[in-house]
């Protein structure tokens, strides 16, 4: 059953469907379920006067809605208003209907109901119409009907009364929906009720609240990937200018040209890569291999440490840890690492695998608590105010191959500790 229109149409018409069904109930299935009852007390009651007719039929026993009949071997008699219960025309019609001790037969499209009673080879026989069943079945609809119709419309004002709350409720929702981007409107809802509306409410405000902090850290991160790619480009112009204007030589305005045009590349690969890293999460579509960790820190080593040969690299990585993944993804993260570590080491950087753990430190400064939270999010405002995205690529990297990075300040320095995650 599919309903249009607004909730409370919606519920007047269920209201009227359920009071159709209970009409049908009363109307049919009722008279139905209350028959074996009424036909049981209406043998008593045929039953009971019988017992007192004696050889002949009592006269002040006799009732309008019953009638006797009186047989010994051939004779049959009857009582006066047997005619008014059944319109036969000759008592022998009947006679053979009465094949049980009680039981009910139908004479002429009307049903009757009978009982007998065997004494010293005298029948005698109690004979009604079904007047005491109809009458007993109107009886009881009229003894429900009207409890039924009060419950069923107090019941009704009740729903309709608390349907117009809840009605009012998701308007105030759908308002505070139309209006989720619109700082003006007052988004606060007092719902004085803890049911499942207030938690409905409660999560369409963290929703604002997250869309809300998620434009402004877009806003955020557009400004500072704006100055981190607006400062290689300014200072390319101005070497450009000042070899122009003969304030530099050719070498070197092209060196620092040249390093600069280095970094933007470097800054414009890492973005992509990030954008790359969001399809795989989305597409789950890379195969995991086991791979060789050692041969992968090795090589990374000697691509870094001619960048600072002042720092002392100590490898120590258990041949019984397995790491699993891709080699690109793990020279990636490996890479991103170092590299971080490289601006902030003092003169040493460990990495240590055991136990399937990938621990990495390095004795630099610590990290403010504060940065700690967002340190992982792409073009956040970092250690010494730098903007970057290596840590956001270590991050998501690990994530798409099943892995999570965790940082701790240790009393000197600081380790990143990398562990498979439980799905």
């Amino acid at each position: 059953m599919r309903f249009a229109g607004k909730l409370s149409h919606q519920l007047l018409i269920l209201i009227v469907f359920i009071f159709a069904v209970v009409l049908l109930m009363l109307g049919i299935v009722l008279p139905q379920v209350v028959l074996p009852i009424t036909e049981k007390n209406i043998y008593n009651y045929l039953r009971e006067p019988l017992e007192f007719v004696q050889s002949d039929i009592d006269e002040d026993l006799i009732s309008t809605e019953i009638a006797y009949i009186y047989q010994i071997g051939d004779t049959i008699a009857y009582s006066d208003n047997i005619h008014d219960i059944i319109p036969f025309r000759d008592v022998s019609e009947i006679m053979s209907d009465f094949t049980q001790d009680y039981g009910k037969f139908v004479y002429k499209h009307q049903t009757y109901y009978y009982y007998t009673l065997h004494n010293n080879n005298v029948t005698k026989i109690a004979l009604t119409g079904d007047t005491y069943i109809n009458k007993t079945r109107a009886d009881i609809l009229n003894a429900i009907l009207p409890v039924v119709l009060l419950t069923f419309l107090f019941i009704s004002l009740v729903l309709i009364l608390w349907s117009s709350f809840i009605v009012k409720k998701v308007e105030k929702l759908k308002q505070k929906i139309d209006n989720i981007d619109n700082d003006n409107y007052d988004h606060k809802l007092e719902f004085s009720m803890d049911d499942e509306m207030k938690s409905l409410e409660m999560a369409v405000e963290d929703m604002r609240i997250s869309l809300k902090n998620q434009e402004e850290y877009r806003n955020q991160m557009y400004q500072n990937i704006s100055h981190d790619f607006k400062t290689p480009l300014t200072v390319i112009k101005s070497y450009v200018e000042a070899y122009n204007d003969k304030i530099e030589d050719a070498d070197s305005a092209m060196a620092v040209i040249e390093e600069q045009t280095d970094k933007l590349e470097f800054k414009v690969h890492s973005l992509l890569y990030l954008n790359k890293l969001d399809y795989l999460k989305d597409n789950m579509n890379v195969k995991l291999t086991l791979i060789d960790l050692n041969k992968i820190v090795s090589r990374a080593i000697k691509e870094f440490k001619f960048k600072r040969k002042d720092i002392e690299f100590i490898v120590n990585i258990d041949k019984n840890s397995n790491f699993y993944g891709t080699e690109e993804h793990w020279e990636t993260i490996i890479d991103n690492l170092l590299a971080n570590f490289m601006r902030y080491a003092d003169k040493t950087i460990k990495i240590t695998a055991k136990n399937n753990r990938l621990t990495l430190y390095n004795d630099g400064p610590n990290i403010d608590p504060a940065l700690l939270e967002g340190i992982f999010t792409p073009f956040r405002k970092g250690i010494k105010g730098e903007f970057g995205l290596g840590l956001s690529i270590v991050k998501k990297t690990l994530n798409i191959l099943g892995y999570d990075i965790t940082i701790k300040n240790e009393k000197k320095g600081v380790s990143f500790h990398i562990y498979k995650t439980s799905k």
